[in-house]
């Protein structure tokens, strides 16, 4: 008998390949359960929040109890603080649409079409607002417009006169209403502890990490060519953007981060003016001759904390989450040093300042940061309040307009075909329209999302009412008929693709269903009402092809035009009492820039918020003819002559000696002027371009 073959496992890679499919097989199968566990989780909630407020509703016997539900399925989001954040605006803004309904409906009794154009404005003004607004903020503006629009077309009636019944009617909606709100909070919190504080802290302590390590780099290298840095800085500089959402659920899941939100406002921004601060130091030393360079960058490194030179160039964000409130405290007492510190020449002050501006920008993020992972209570009582900043008025004029318009013609539509259902239609359309109004250039394709899975959530609500539901007798076989719907299609609303569609899908398949007490199943009234809500959905996404939102080119040069007319306006106007005020203006238009902006084009704004925080200082420092002068040929658009003019200030200025507070600030004017003609070089054509938005 021959011995048996023994396989040879490295002649033999196949056979071994062969033999560890399963394995790998088993191993995608883990990760991809792993994936789909926390959308099926989302899914489940989901269903038990729409469960819950529907029950509630019956048990109260509400009029249309299914706007629990469908509000119970709008809050609902993949995380804890953005449902609860959610909920408490939508609550805010289902009050503001009910007092505004009502007193419209005061103003015009039994007059039909004034009453219309009323609705049609307050959409309008609703439109315009959600525009200026941000995160959950827009959404409850958004909210006041289609709440007026629910309760409008339940008064409406198929004639389309209102009956007077508004108040009764805005009592029974914001009730059913705050119900689904309600309940899906309950839910929610019951299972799920949320996680936003900290992924923010993450986020923060990532950010200023790897800005602290990239800043003293520069410092480090003694200078780099600017386009080496422009990219960094343009990635950091979309990802603090970024932080805007995050904040605003964090600050939904803790009442303290609520109470304290202008001290993580005041992070955010101290990241921006960090790169901003960054931008003028790595411009400086890339000017220097490198023996100079050197020097001057040694000197001022002599004061940057350790922890932040030995940083990686990818950050250490476990250290900066471990112990914050240190690291503030040695980047606090390093700014103190650099500003302090005795310069012989205006490039060597510039350095100091804004590496010392970098810092102050680092020491608000630890402030931050500490807020969020060492002590809710140690920042004490807010020391700022917010200040809404609005980058530009037109884009929120046009959504304006595209909402009145769109409704004013579902209306007459609705008049002239006396159509049952044509009230709605004048609902779904007013929400379309409102609710994707802030997404620009992709209003157009989420509102085409929004409509097909509004049909594709008509189809499946058919096949619910008059297939499935029949059969069930109670309550019980109700949630679970419904849970064969709500759970998966909730699970894919938690995915980033087409997150519009399912959304649809999830927030429109209840009053598609109208569930009652006694379940009424007419298919004449099921296909006329589903109709009516694709048509009007249908409606809101032409209107946003036949008026299109303000193109991304357009937007852009808007908001060059508008930050450069603010920038002279600052060289000639009163003087800011601080540059708080002026920073937070430009990062608000930083914030709102189009992902379409060329590197430059960012780069001219940071430009714009440097020179115009110059600007400030040296007008509080230097005073006379001279400053007078460059700064009114910086305001009329002619650098050459404000070059030349600064190069006289900067003569005067050099002629102020000795030891005083007047030759330190003469000093630390020199620099601002250099600062100031350096960006004027640097960006000459944005400089001299027309301010005209």
């Amino acid at each position: 008998m021959g011995r048996l073959p023994v396989p040879n496992i490295l002649s033999e890679p196949a056979e071994m390949g062969s033999g560890s499919r399963p394995l790998r097989l088993g191993v995608d199968l883990i990760g991809a359960a792993s994936a789909a566990g926390p959308p099926l989780l989302f899914g489940l909630r989901l269903w038990a929040s729409v469960c819950l407020s529907l029950y509630v509703a019956f048990w109260l016997q509400l009029d249309n109890a299914f706007w629990a539900g469908t509000t119970a399925a709008l809050v609902c989001q993949p995380h804890l603080g953005a449902s609860l954040r959610k909920g408490w605006y939508r609550m805010i803004g289902t009050l503001v649409g009910a007092v505004a309904i009502v007193a419209v409906t005061a103003c015009f009794p039994q007059q039909r079409a004034p009453f219309l154009v009323a609705l049609a404005l307050w959409a309008a003004i609703c439109a315009f607002s959600a525009t200026l607004l941000r995160n959950f903020a827009s959404y409850a503006a958004a909210l006041a417009g289609f709440t007026a629009a629910i309760i409008a077309s339940d008064q409406l009636g198929a004639t389309g006169g209102p009956n007077g019944d508004a108040f009764m009617l805005a009592i029974t909606r914001v009730s059913e209403i705050c119900i689904g709100i309600v309940s899906a909070g309950v839910v929610l919190a019951g299972t799920d502890f949320g996680a936003a504080p900290r992924r923010l802290a993450r986020l923060i302590a990532a950010l200023s990490a790897e800005i602290a390590a990239r800043s003293t780099d520069t410092l480090v290298q003694g200078g780099s060519p600017p386009s080496q840095t422009q990219s960094v800085r343009r990635d950091l500089l979309r990802r603090a953007i970024a932080l805007d959402p995050v904040m605003d659920e964090a600050i939904g899941e803790s009442s303290r981060l609520r109470y304290h939100s202008p001290v993580l406002h005041a992070a955010i921004h101290g990241l921006f003016s960090a790169l901003a601060g960054w931008r003028a130091v790595a411009e400086r030393l890339a000017r220097l001759p490198y023996s100079s360079a050197r020097q001057e960058a040694d000197l001022v490194l002599e004061h940057v904390p350790q922890e932040l030179q030995s940083a990686s160039p990818h950050g250490e964000p476990a250290r900066w989450m471990a112990d914050p409130v240190r690291l503030q405290q040695r980047c606090d007492a390093a700014v103190r040093a650099l500003i302090a510190l005795p310069a012989s020449t205006p490039s060597l002050r510039l350095l100091c300042d804004r590496t010392a501006q970098v810092l102050a920008g680092m020491s608000g993020a630890l402030e931050g940061l500490a807020l969020l992972v060492v002590d809710p209570d140690r920042a004490g009582p807010p020391g700022g309040r917010i200040r809404i900043h609005v980058p530009d008025w037109l884009p929120a004029a046009v959504n304006a307009a595209r909402a009145f318009v769109t409704i004013c013609a579902v209306a007459l539509f609705w008049i002239v075909t006396a159509w049952p259902s044509g009230a709605l239609a004048i609902t779904f359309a007013a929400i379309t329209v409102i609710l994707f109004a802030p997404r620009a250039d992709a209003a157009y394709a989420t509102a085409m999302q929004f409509m097909a899975g509004t049909a594709l959530a008509a189809a499946l609500a058919a096949v619910m009412a008059f297939a499935v539901l029949p059969g069930v007798e109670t309550f019980e076989g109700f949630s679970a008929a419904i849970g064969l719907y709500l759970v998966p299609v909730g699970a894919l609303m938690a995915q980033p693709w087409r997150q519009a569609m399912f959304t649809a899908m999830v927030a429109n398949f209840v009053p598609l269903l109208a569930p009652t007490n006694q379940m009424s199943y007419d298919t004449v009234t099921f296909y006329n009402s589903a109709l009516a809500i694709v048509v009007g959905c249908g409606a809101a996404a032409f209107a946003f092809r036949l008026l299109p939102p303000l193109s991304p080119a357009l937007r852009t040069r808007r908001l060059l035009a508008l930050t450069l007319r603010d920038a002279r306006r600052l060289a000639t106007g009163p003087v800011p009492p601080s540059t708080d005020d002026w920073e937070a203006r430009i990062c608000a238009r930083l914030a709102v820039l189009p992902e379409e902006a060329e590197a430059l084009q960012r780069a001219q704004v940071l430009a714009a918020l440097s020179v115009g925080s110059e600007t400030i200082r040296l007008r509080r420092l230097a005073a006379g003819e001279d400053l007078d002068e460059a700064l009114q040929a910086f305001a009329q658009g002619d650098t050459a002559t404000a070059t030349a003019r600064l190069a006289r200030l900067d003569h005067r200025l050099a002629s102020v000696v000795g030891n005083a507070p007047a030759a330190s600030d003469a000093l630390r004017a020199r620099a601002s002027v250099l600062a100031i003609a350096e960006a004027l070089s640097q960006h000459d054509a944005f400089f001299r371009a027309e301010a005209r938005p």
